[in-house]
């Protein structure tokens, strides 16, 4: 079969207990698996696209037009961009209420990749990962094995042999990574964010010393250094360093201490931190990620595959479920009622949705299309936002902990926003809540498809009015602005640790009173330039709203301090 060279590879990996790292030159202990290294956004190895701004400023400050997207990251409707770094825009035929995506995208291209010193392309991989077959046309491996590619040409399933069993089948290609490249390296997480480099180092399970290697957002074939550090001042915090690359193709933090490689380089400072902050002392912990989808072709799915296990929850269309698929991998299952919706338009939305592929939002893996329909996903453990900050973990959170899954959602917002995709239901309810207080968005798009009288703006009681913006309540005008009104009231609710928006006000006369431009005073310990966000996304004129990549980066530089965006390379 052909093969397509693969272009080069970002990928996570995770750590094994009680076993030791060696690559070349390097030897750093590994950690127990604690956490996830954050997913890029789309495609096979997808990033994050490099908007992300790395200036230093409070939370007062913004570098960044709060109404209008960056020049940088405007594209023309109808175009797509099959980056590694974004899956193709989504727009089709507009709907009438904004920017909504109708059309079925086109998939991207297969991924390339330079050729090996022999031309012929990489072909050889090693498991990052233990990976149990889900069907029969899948290979268990485990992790270090190696194999040969024999066809990547097909998504996120590649046909490959095993050099040790000498099987066949397929394999998830987020789970290997080229032999003897910087992306099999523990610590390599490749296109991540500063803000996304300090959660996952902040996380519990890693000591003083800590680190990754990323790519840098801010100078192409450059990476950064990101380590966590303590101090009696800070107490636990992350410093970041420039790795800059030589014309002759070196590496260096400092222009004293050159080196060949980046593993060269990591190797000299677990050895002497010679100006950093610390001696590295372990790759940052992290672990498997999700599988782009269940298995090869596992998209329209039998019932009878599904084992419906748990209830987690019941709504007003449907019930959430635990399940099992195929008796092998856990999953969580959204049963709608007969009637909810057209299964035709459904799985027409399904394929839309699909594409979007972001960290920050629940990945839809598969349908069962006939009804009553089955929407199942990726399954996370702490189930909704609403649901996880009244329970006793949630009343505990700090004001930094809330704040930060806030910019988790404002950062899979500005996601869809890139991808002129609309929400139309953006609210607690609809966020889930994982490991490490990682938080997805959830149940995008299935407003829209909704046929019950009772779903309706102007009289139905199920409709979530509190959460709509006025023109898209009064007049249907759903747009991305809408959406940035309903992230305003979600703000609320996690401020207020899950109360009920508008407290003593029915829907009618929330309706009444947003519309002469009320807005919910500022909630109890909400600080007060917190607070002016929120009625900035509660402006009548739409426009005058700011964009969810403005709000993402107000969020997670709100606690930011003034201290430098990198530290010198020779500080002591």
């Amino acid at each position: 079969m052909a093969l397509i060279p693969l272009q080069r590879i970002s990928r996570c990996r995770h750590t094994e207990p009680s076993h030791t790292l060696t690559h070349k030159h390097v030897s750093i202990p590994r950690q127990r698996e604690t956490h996830t290294r954050t997913h890029r956004d789309s495609h096979t190895y997808s990033h994050r696209p490099g908007y992300t701004h790395t200036h230093t400023h409070t939370h007062t400050q913004a570098h960044i037009h709060p109404h209008r997207k960056s020049t940088g990251l405007q594209r023309p409707l109808g175009t797509r961009r099959c980056s590694h770094g974004e899956a193709q825009s989504l727009v089709g035929e507009q709907d009438p209420g904004g920017c909504r995506p109708l059309g079925a995208p086109v998939p991207c291209p297969t991924l390339l990749s330079s050729p090996d010193s022999a031309g012929t392309g990489v072909t050889l991989f090693i498991a990052l990962y233990d990976y149990e077959a889900r069907t029969e046309d899948d290979l268990t491996f485990t992790k270090g094995e190696k194999f040969h590619v024999l066809n990547n040409t097909e998504g996120d399933w590649w046909e490959a042999r095993s050099l040790s069993s000498g099987q066949t089948g397929y394999i998830p290609s987020n789970y290997v990574a080229p032999v003897d490249s910087i992306q099999a390296e523990e610590w390599y997480f490749g296109k991540i964010g500063r803000k996304d480099a300090e959660r996952q180092l902040l996380s519990p399970g890693n000591p003083r010393g800590a680190f990754l290697i990323r790519e840098s957002e801010t100078t192409k074939g450059a990476y950064s250094l990101s380590i966590r550090d303590w101090d009696q001042a800070r107490g636990d915090h992350v410093k970041h360093y420039k790795i800059r690359k030589l014309d002759t193709g070196g590496y260096y933090i400092t222009t004293r201490a050159q080196f060949d490689s980046v593993q060269e380089l990591v190797q000299h400072y677990i050895e002497v931190n010679d100006g950093l902050c610390h001696l590295l002392t372990a790759a940052c912990t992290t672990m498997k990620p999700q599988t782009m989808g269940l298995a090869k072709d596992a998209w329209e799915i039998s019932r009878s595959s599904i084992a419906l296990e748990r209830r987690l929850g019941t709504g007003c269309f449907g019930d959430v479920w635990l399940g099992m698929w195929n008796g092998s991998t856990k999953v969580a299952v959204k049963t709608l009622k007969p009637g909810t919706m057209s299964p035709k338009a459904f799985l027409a939305e399904a394929q839309i949705m699909k594409m979007l592929r972001h960290d920050k939002l629940v990945q839809l893996y598969a349908v069962v299309s006939e009804e009553p329909i089955y929407i199942v996903t990726e399954f996370m453990c702490h189930g909704s936002l609403l649901e996880f900050l009244k329970d006793r973990q949630g009343q505990d959170l700090t004001l930094p902990q809330l704040v930060d899954m806030a910019a988790q959602v404002a950062e899979g917002m500005a996601y869809m926003e890139r991808m002129n995709y609309i929400h139309r239901d953006l609210r607690a309810a609809n966020i889930l809540v994982g490991e490490r207080l990682v938080c997805k968005i959830a149940d995008f798009g299935l407003a829209r498809l909704i046929e019950d009288d009772e779903y309706n703006p102007q009289q139905g009681a199920k409709f979530p009015i509190k959460w709509t913006a006025p023109e898209a309540a009064l007049f249907g005008r759903f747009t991305i602005k809408s959406d940035v009104w309903s992230f305003g009231i979600l703000l609320t609710e996690l401020i207020s640790k899950g109360r009920v928006p508008y407290p003593g006000m029915n829907n009618r006369e929330v309706l009444e009173q947003v519309e002469h431009g009320y807005h919910m005073p500022c909630p109890p310990g909400c600080p007060v330039s917190l607070y002016e966000a929120m009625e900035q996304t509660w402006r009548l004129d739409p426009e005058e709203r700011p964009t969810f990549e403005y709000l993402q980066s107000f969020l997670e530089d709100y606690f930011t301090s003034t201290e430098p965006q990198y530290q010198p390379g020779d500080q002591t």
